[in-house]
C-alpha cells in the first residue's frame, strides 16, 4: 500500500478512535445523572438517525442471513451498551473501559476458535496478554480488590461480551450488503433495550432534558462510519488496530476530569492492554 492511501487509513481510524472513546466517556457521565436505560436508548436511537442516510444511500435488499447476523449484532450492541455504561456511570472507568475493549477483541478470535478456525499465533499470544491485562488493571490481586472494583470487573467483562457479539455477528456480513445491517442492527439495539427497560419496569425516557446522550450517541454513529470508510480506503488491519485503542481516550478523560488514580499495576496492565489489541487485530 502506498504511502497516502496508509495515512488516509490510519488518520480516519484515529477519528474513529477518538469518538469512540469520547462517546464512552460521556455516555458514563451522562449515566451518573439519569437512568442507564434512557441513556443507552437515547444514544443508540441517535446513532441509528446517523447511520441511516448512509444506509439508504447505499440500500442492497439484505438476505434473511444478513438480516439474522443484524439482529444478533443489535442484540449485542444493546446489552453491551446497557452494561458499559452502567459500569462507567457507577464504577472506575479506568477499569471497566479497557476490560469491555479487551473482551470484545478476544471474542471473535474465540467464535474462530470455536468454528475449528484456530487463531494465529499472534492473536493467540494478544488472548493471552488480554487475561493478563485484565488481572492487572482489575488491581492485581482478585482478593485485594477495592470495594466496588470486583463489580467493575464483572461488568467490562460482560460489557466486552455483548460488543463481541455485535462485532462477530456483522463480521460476518459480505461487503456488498452496505451499510444497511449496521443501521438495522442499532435499530434493533433501540427496540431490545427499551423492551428489556419494559420488563424491569425501568425508566428508558429521561426525566431531565439533556443532549449528552445524543451527543454520544452522535459519536458513535460517527465512529462506525469512520472506521467503516478507514477499512475501505485501505488496510484493515491498520483500521481496526488503531480504532481499537479507543479506550485510552476514555481513561485519559477519567483521569485529567474524574481524577481517578491509576496505580503501578494498572499502567502497567493499561499499556499490556493496548499491546494485546494490536497483538489480536493483526493477527
Amino acid at each position: 500500500m502506498n504511502q497516502p492511501l496508509l495515512g488516509a487509513t490510519a488518520a480516519l481510524a484515529l477519528g474513529a478512535a477518538l469518538a469512540y472513546g469520547l462517546s464512552d466517556f460521556l455516555g458514563g457521565m451522562a449515566s451518573r445523572a439519569q437512568s442507564v436505560w434512557a441513556v443507552a436508548a437515547i444514544s443508540q436511537a441517535t446513532a441509528a438517525a446517523v447511520a441511516l442516510p448512509f444506509a439508504l444511500a447505499t440500500w442492497v435488499a439484505p438476505e434473511a442471513s444478513t438480516v439474522g447476523w443484524a439482529v444478533l449484532a443489535g442484540v449485542g450492541a444493546g446489552a453491551g451498551n446497557v452494561l458499559v455504561y452502567h459500569g462507567l456511570a457507577s464504577g472506575r472507568m479506568m477499569v471497566v473501559a479497557p476490560v469491555a475493549a479487551l473482551t470484545s477483541t478476544a471474542v471473535p478470535v474465540v467464535a474462530e476458535l470455536l468454528s475449528g478456525r484456530p487463531p494465529s499465533s499472534a492473536a493467540a499470544v494478544g488472548v493471552l496478554a488480554a487475561a493478563t491485562a485484565v488481572w492487572l488493571v482489575s488491581g492485581g490481586s482478585l482478593r485485594t480488590m477495592k470495594k466496588g472494583e470486583g463489580r467493575d470487573l464483572a461488568l467490562g467483562l460482560l460489557a466486552g461480551a455483548g460488543f463481541g457479539t455485535q462485532f462477530t455477528a456483522l463480521g460476518q456480513v459480505p461487503p456488498e450488503a452496505g451499510l444497511t445491517p449496521v443501521a438495522l442492527s442499532q435499530i434493533v439495539s433501540v427496540i431490545g433495550i427499551v423492551a428489556i427497560a419494559q420488563v424491569r419496569r425501568a425508566r428508558w425516557l429521561p426525566r431531565r432534558r439533556s443532549a449528552v446522550p445524543m451527543v454520544a450517541g452522535a459519536l458513535a454513529g460517527a465512529a462506525t462510519l469512520l472506521f467503516q470508510l478507514s477499512a475501505q480506503s485501505g488496510a484493515l488491519t491498520v483500521a481496526a488496530v488503531v480504532t481499537s485503542l479507543y479506550p485510552a481516550v476514555t481513561v485519559i478523560l477519567a483521569v485529567a476530569v474524574l481524577r481517578e488514580h491509576i496505580t503501578r499495576n494498572q499502567g502497567i496492565g493499561l499499556a499490556l492492554a493496548a499491546t494485546a489489541v494490536v497483538l489480536i487485530r493483526s493477527g
